[in-house]
């Protein structure tokens, strides 16, 4: 037991840096041109080691979108439930801030925006499992916090509509984000800026959902 403790400690760097460069290459080249070579030199490791320890490439990419979300959930959690003082306009206003930090996050894995963009135009088999695991939880928070301020039992379709509207705001400014900069150059993308953007989608939003509101469909 003692020794497969310690083996177990010696190999997880190696794990650590598989993943990391991995979530770089993937992000660069995308699943199926990215090859376990590139992973390996960039992560100092033997090219034997990918299978070892994620039997394979399919195996090694689906830990790296797990392993990101998770850090990106640790780093910007959308959760916002634990304060009862809060408003569900100020939740709502919460959550497409934390949404925004990921999309724009420039810390150590900053490459799970570029991931998931990659997704959407060339969906691998990962994808199920991502959304299962890691999207659906969050799409499942946001559709309780559009029922609570939509009220009056709004349809299930209106609902998922008015959840795709939130999220799709969000998502323009990062997939859009070169012509964005040509058509506005010095369109501020920092820290601070991603707070006021989250402001006014918020507030774009509640006017919509008052009017939804107000139709009771």
């Amino acid at each position: 037991m003692a020794q497969d403790k310690v083996k177990s400690t010696l190999e997880e760097p190696t794990r650590q840096q598989l993943l990391e460069a991995a979530g770089a290459v993937f992000a660069e080249h995308g699943f199926r041109a990215a090859t376990i070579r590139q992973i390996c030199q960039r992560a100092g490791a033997n090219v034997a080691a990918v299978n070892y320890h994620f039997d394979g490439k399919a195996g090694l990419y689906a830990e790296v979108l797990r392993y990101a979300h998770h850090c990106a959930e640790e780093r910007h959690p959308t959760g916002v439930a634990l304060d009862k003082s809060l408003t569900p306009e100020r939740e709502l206003e919460l959550f497409v801030h934390a949404f925004l930090q990921r999309l724009f996050d420039e810390g150590r894995t900053a490459w799970l925006g570029k991931l998931m963009s990659r997704e959407m135009v060339e969906p691998t088999t990962v994808l199920d499992s991502v959304v299962e695991e890691q999207i659906k939880p969050n799409s499942q928070r946001l559709q309780h916090l559009l029922r609570r301020l939509l009220g009056a039992r709004p349809s299930v379709e209106r609902v998922r509509l008015c959840e795709m509207s939130v999220v799709s705001q969000c998502l323009f400014y990062h997939h859009c984000r070169p012509v964005i900069s040509r058509l506005f150059p010095g369109f501020d993308f920092s820290t601070a800026a991603l707070r006021r953007l989250a402001a006014h989608i918020t507030q774009f939003s509640l006017a919509g959902l008052r009017r939804a509101k107000k139709e009771r469909v």
